[in-house]
């Protein structure tokens, strides 16, 4: 099988590192390439934002199967280019692709196929959104239309704090058009948690829950960001509330496709509060996690290529997930002034030539490799570091025993991953 995977990211460096280790891959390609990615797979010289390029580059080496990372591909419709060729895919069309990159469709999706979620208001007008705003209780959340790279929510503790996240969004256009049009959100409260299904179009075959931490510093607190850390998988998700998010939001989900004639096939990330009601969706995206895939793909014992090809020829049925046992545990370090304004150009200290580290995984999400010096930043989340472990202590005394052998000027992390519920 030859695979050709889009995307240069973190999330991207773990799925070829778990795809390259199929017996099924011939040869795995990659475009855009990092350096750190490109010791995995081989560079390919596409355009990604050209599919039609990337559809000349599929005939031109037999590529049986591409695999999509990040949103932005999927929401400009190079699945729906690539089916048009007879290419297979691992990701949904544009219309699937909708539930991440327009949060009031996916609104108006759950609330059609019965699927649980905070109660919203859709606002084309900054005068519209401010008079939501007062009908809300206190707290409540604001969150960009469109994709804003995992940083267009804002959680607000006050109406004032709402009114400066809705005139950055709408008026100061942070987010450019993502923010024409906003969602204001009752504030759910409870435990959040990740699920995350791979979806044939008919079936969804769920993997461990896992759960993200955005907020920047300690203690769950400072800004949002694309996340800092994450472990799978997580315990307070009983057996009782596993059954409760396959049938209220994986079956819902699987009724809303077929009732609007979406082909999905790829992964669905639902993002739930767990609350004193049961598990509600804050939001859909329609490809893995990040930084959640980092702690995934390390217990997945299953072989990616064969299960993300079953996908994309709709034939997932009768399959099932082997999962190693224990916990993963992930860091994400990052760069000072991330996640505003991040700084680049840092030199790292602790990484092996190829950009590892003996006591874990390390994958590049904002790096590059310069010839004389070695590896240097290049991004906001640089690095992310993933250990397993018998236990979530375990796993997380070896991901930090990791971080703190690694080093560049201006490094943050946080000290607290797993340890707040």
């Amino acid at each position: 099988m030859k695979i050709l995977l889009i995307g240069s990211g973190g999330r991207e460096h773990a799925i070829a590192w778990k795809l390259k280790q199929s017996p099924l891959v011939e040869e795995l390609y990659c475009a855009p390439a990092g350096a750190a990615i490109g010791r995995i797979a081989t560079p390919a010289p596409v355009d990604i934002n050209n599919h039609a390029s990337v559809a000349e580059f599929c005939d031109e080496n037999g590529i049986d199967l591409v695999f999509v990372g990040p949103e932005a591909p999927l929401a400009a419709g190079i699945t729906d280019m690539l089916h048009g060729c007879e290419i297979k895919v691992f990701g949904p069309t544009a219309k699937g692709a909708l539930l991440e990159s327009s949060k009031s469709y996916a609104k108006e999706f759950m609330r059609r196929y019965h699927i649980p979620t905070a109660s919203y208001a859709v606002c084309t007008s900054p005068e519209d959104a401010k008079k939501k705003i007062m009908e809300f209780p206190e707290p409540l959340v604001v969150k960009a239309d469109g994709l804003a790279s995992g940083k267009g929510v804002r959680v607000c503790a006050t109406r004032d704090e709402a009114f400066e996240a809705l005139d950055e969004m709408m008026v100061d256009r942070i987010f450019g058009e993502a923010g024409s049009r906003v969602v204001i959100e009752e504030c759910l409260a409870g435990r959040e948690v990740s699920a995350l299904a791979f979806c044939d179009g008919k079936t969804c075959l769920a993997l461990p829950p896992s759960r993200d931490h955005k907020r920047l510093m300690d203690g769950d607190i400072g800004p949002n960001t694309g996340g800092m850390g994450a472990i799978a998988p997580v315990a307070d998700v009983t057996p009782e509330i596993t059954a409760q998010i396959k049938s209220l939001v994986f079956d819902r989900f699987l009724d809303g496709i077929k009732g609007e004639q979406i082909d999905y096939r790829g992964v669905i990330y639902a993002g739930l509060m767990l609350t004193k009601d049961g598990p509600k969706v804050i939001e859909f995206n329609c490809r893995f996690g990040d930084p959640e895939t980092q702690a995934l793909m390390p217990l997945l014992q299953s072989d990616l290529a064969d299960t993300a090809m079953a996908c994309a020829q709709g034939d997932l049925g009768g399959r099932t997930l082997k999962i190693a046992p224990g916990t993963c545990a992930c860091v994400v370090l990052a760069s000072r002034g991330y996640p505003l304004s991040p700084k680049s150009g840092q030199w790292i200290t602790g990484l092996d030539a190829n950009g590892g580290h003996p006591g874990g995984l390390v994958f590049h999400a904002g790096t590059k490799h310069n010839p004389q010096h070695g590896w240097e930043t290049s991004g906001g989340r640089v690095l992310a570091l993933s250990c397993n472990g018998p236990t979530l202590k375990d796993a997380l005394n070896a991901v930090y025993s990791v971080a703190d052998e690694i080093s560049f000027d201006g490094i943050h992390y946080r000290r607290d991953i797993g340890r707040i519920l």
